[in-house]
C-alpha cells in the first residue's frame, strides 16, 4: 500500500470514529444490542445446543488445517476463546466487545491474553502471523473499517484467516435457531465469498484461496466425514456449504530497500554438453548470484566437466557437489543446503527453459507478486520436439487436476524452474513430516509444501526449448504413475482434510 493510500486509510478511519450524532448513536445501539446478546449467552441464558457444538467442532479442524501450532495468532471475536487455543500458539491474544464472554475465556484458558475491545477501535503494537476473524464479518457495522485496522498490524508474511455463513442457508439457519439447534444471533449482514474478496481488496488485502468447509454443521460422524471432507470439496455439492473459508495476505509494497541475494541450483546427470553454457548464460541478478552444480550419477564426463568450468570462470560465485542419494529431488535438497542466497532458483541442466528468462522470476518474488513462483512451459507454443505429444497430454491433466487440489492456479507442476526464498523453503522443509518423503521429483515436495505453508503462487510462462545435448531423464510411464500417486498425497493431506 502506498503513502497515499496509507493516508486515506488514516482519514476515512478518523471520519469513522468521528461519525456525527444520529450516526454514532445508530453505530452504538447496533454494537450494544449485540453485546447484550453475547452477554446471555455466556451468563448461559442463551441456549448453546449439540448441533451448535459439532459445527464448532468442525471449524477448529478447518482452521488447523491452516493455521499450525506455534504461530502468533490473533482472533478478533474470539468469544470463549476455544478456537484460538485449539491452534496452540506461541503468542494468543483474543478480542470481544463483551466483557461476560471475556470472563469465559480467561477461565477456560488463562495461558492466552484476552482483551476487551470493538473491532472498529482496534489499536495494537504488535504484529501477527495470523489474524483470524470466524463468523464475525457478518455481524460488523462496517467490516471495511474493521478490516482496515487489521493492516498495521501485519507483516508482509501475515495471513487473514476469515469464515463466514453462506446467504444460501439464511432461511434455514433461521428455522434451526427458532427450533433452538444453534445459537441465537441478531440480524446479519450476509457477506457472500465475491462480497468478502471486495472488501478485502478495498482493505488492501489480497485473496489467496478461498473454498467451502461445512456442509452438515449437525452432529453425525459418518455424515460428517463424507460431506464435509469430500463432497463439501467438489461440484455441484461445494455449492450447498454453509460455511466458507478465505486466506488473504497483505498487498504487495513493492521490491525491498535492499536487494536479496541469489542462488541457482543446476541438478547436472549425463549434461556435459550444457555445463558451459549455464555457466555463460546465467544472469547476475540481485545482490549477486551463485551457481551450485549438483551432479549425480553421470555415465559421462558431467563432473569433469563441472570442475573445468568452474576453473574457466573464476569471476563468478560458484560450486559444485556431487550428491549421495538418488534423483533430482535429492539434488535439489542437497543445492538448497549449501546456497547461501536469500532467493533460491531450480535450473535444469537441459536448457529447456532458456537461464535468461531468471531474471523475470527473480523480478516475481522480489516485487511480492508472489511467494512461489512456478514456470509454465504450456502457453507459449513449444520447438517441435520440446515434449512428446502424450507428456503434454498429460502435463495439462495434472495441471488442472493439482489446481483443483491446491485452490490456487498451477498450470504446469513439473516445469523444472521454481523460485521461493530460504526462509519460505525452511519452513518448507521443517514440514516435511506432513507429507512424507514420497518425491524423486523434488516438484511436489515444493508444491505441496508451498501450499501447505499458505504461499501465494504465481505462474510464469516461459517459451520451452528442445535440448540439444543428451537425453530426457523422464520415463513418461514410470514417472506418470508417480504423478496418480502424487495426486492421491495431495488428495488426502491438502483437499479431503
Amino acid at each position: 500500500m502506498t503513502e497515499q493510500d496509507q493516508a486515506g486509510t488514516a482519514l476515512e478511519q478518523s471520519q469513522a470514529e468521528g461519525l456525527g450524532d444520529p450516526e454514532q448513536e445508530a453505530r452504538r445501539a447496533y454494537t450494544q444490542e449485540r453485546v447484550q446478546n453475547w452477554r446471555r449467552i455466556a451468563l448461559g441464558e442463551g441456549h448453546d445446543p449439540f448441533g451448535g457444538l459439532a459445527y464448532r467442532r468442525r471449524l477448529i479442524k478447518a482452521y488447523q488445517n491452516v493455521i499450525g501450532p506455534g504461530q502468533r495468532v490473533l482472533e478478533v471475536g474470539c468469544a470463549e476463546g476455544d478456537l484460538l487455543a485449539a491452534l496452540k500458539p506461541s503468542y494468543g491474544v483474543g478480542v470481544d466487545f463483551c466483557p461476560e464472554m471475556l470472563a469465559v475465556a480467561r477461565e477456560r484458558h488463562p495461558g492466552l491474553n484476552f482483551l476487551q475491545a470493538d473491532a472498529l477501535e482496534l489499536k495494537f503494537a504488535e504484529k501477527f502471523d495470523y489474524i483470524i476473524l470466524s463468523d464475525l464479518l457478518n455481524d460488523l457495522w462496517d467490516a471495511q473499517v474493521v478490516l482496515q485496522r487489521l493492516l498495521p498490524l501485519c507483516t508482509p508474511r501475515t495471513r487473514i484467516v476469515i469464515n463466514n455463513y453462506s446467504r444460501l442457508w439464511s432461511p434455514l439457519l433461521s428455522l434451526v435457531r427458532w427450533l433452538g439447534l444453534a445459537r441465537p444471533n441478531l440480524p446479519q449482514n450476509w457477506f457472500t465469498v465475491p462480497d468478502t474478496v471486495n472488501l478485502l481488496e478495498l482493505a488492501g488485502f489480497e485473496l489467496i484461496r478461498a473454498w467451502p468447509v461445512i456442509i452438515w454443521p449437525l452432529p453425525g460422524r459418518p455424515l460428517q466425514w463424507l460431506l464435509n471432507r469430500v463432497l463439501v470439496r467438489i461440484w455441484p455439492f461445494r455449492h450447498l456449504a454453509v460455511a466458507n473459508m478465505l486466506l488473504a495476505r497483505p498487498q504487495p509494497l513493492g521490491p525491498p530497500q535492499r536487494p536479496p541475494t541469489v542462488s541457482v541450483i543446476i541438478p547436472a546427470r549425463n549434461e556435459a554438453g550444457n555445463i558451459e553454457q549455464l555457466m555463460s548464460r546465467t544472469p547476475e541478478m540481485g545482490g549477486g548470484t551463485e551457481i551450485i552444480f549438483v551432479e549425480g550419477g553421470s555415465a559421462d564426463d558431467t563432473w569433469a566437466e563441472i570442475q573445468r568450468v568452474l576453473a574457466a570462470f573464476p569471476q563468478r560465485k560458484a560450486a559444485a557437489y556431487q550428491q549421495i542419494g538418488k534423483g533430482k529431488g535429492d539434488a535439489v535438497r542437497l543445492g538448497f543446503a549449501k546456497a547461501s542466497g536469500e532467493v533460491l532458483m531450480i535450473l535444469d541442466a537441459d536448457i529447456s527453459v532458456p537461464p535468461e528468462y531468471l531474471p523475470r522470476f527473480y523480478r516475481a518474488l522480489a516485487s511480492g507478486r508472489g511467494e512461489y513462483i512456478n514456470g509454465v512451459r504450456l502457453v507459449y507454443p513449444m520447438e517441435q520436439r520440446a515434449m512428446r505429444p502424450i507428456n503434454l497430454m498429460g502435463n495439462k491433466f495434472f495441471s488442472l487436476a493439482f489446481t483443483w487440489v491446491l485452490g490456487q492456479p498451477i498450470k504446469d507442476t513439473l516445469c523444472g524452474t521454481k523460485v521461493l526464498y530460504k526462509a519460505d523453503y525452511e519452513r518448507i522443509a521443517a514440514n516435511r513430516a506432513y507429507f512424507g518423503e514420497f518425491d524423486p521429483f523434488g516438484d511436489f515436495d515444493l508444491i505441496f509444501g508451498a501450499a501447505r505453508q499458505n504461499l501465494k503462487m504465481v505462474d510464469l510462462p516461459i517459451r520451452y526449448r528442445e535440448r540439444t545435448y543428451g537425453d530426457t531423464n523422464i520415463s513418461r510411464w514410470r514417472h506418470g504413475w508417480l504423478l496418480i500417486k502424487m495426486l492421491w498425497v495431495g488428495l488426502k493431506k491438502l483437499k479431503f482434510v
